[in-house]
């Protein structure tokens, strides 16, 4: 798997927050991380593999990203939120369908058999 999804300028403070094991090819799987929830999906093959971000859908604002589709769009890898069906980008969270909703993004990466998300 890759290591990280963001490139970070300062030093990253990285918490685990489940196994390897427990991520789900081609699916969501969400973890509490902060004071938030955070869904991370793990698609195999690709430039990065595994990505973290917020389940909380702008939109409907219920707490349900991780539960949405993975799919290409537009030549991006996005999730459909399962209520409205907006794409959000997994690279940087922004909504194809509206420039003004956009998930939040966290730095990810698997580190001896661990998934830890960066603050």
């Amino acid at each position: 798997m890759s290591l990280s999804n963001a490139v970070m300028k300062t030093p990253v403070a990285w918490t685990p927050v489940c196994a390897e094991s427990d991520l789900v090819a081609r699916s969501g799987v969400v973890v509490w991380h902060e004071g938030a929830q955070v869904a991370l999906f793990y698609v195999p093959g690709a430039e990065t593999e595994v990505h973290a971000l917020d389940n909380h859908d702008p939109v409907s604002g219920a707490n349900v990203i991780g539960r949405g589709l993975i799919g290409s769009l537009k030549g991006e890898l996005v999730v459909a939120s399962p209520l409205y069906k907006q794409h959000f980008c997994l690279r940087d969270g922004r909504c194809l369908e509206d420039d003004e909703q956009a998930l939040r993004v966290w730095p990810v990466r698997v580190n001896e058999g661990r998934v830890e998300i960066g603050a």
